[in-house]
């Protein structure tokens, strides 16, 4: 888990799996900006269950 501030920029390589979210007490905003690679934007992944994601 890394910690990000307001501001931050964070980048990944091409296929490095990322999830991205909130802590128990807190928000979180997503803004993505990204290009389609053979039309395709995303590739998303299997879901995080609570108990996953709570940690």
């Amino acid at each position: 888990i890394e910690a990000i501030r307001a501001g931050d920029v964070i980048s990944f390589a091409p296929g490095e799996k990322h999830w991205h979210g909130a802590g128990p007490k807190t928000t979180m905003t997503h803004v993505a900006m990204q290009e389609a690679l053979d039309g395709v934007h995303a590739d998303w992944l299997e879901q995080v269950s609570d108990e996953q994601y709570g940690g």
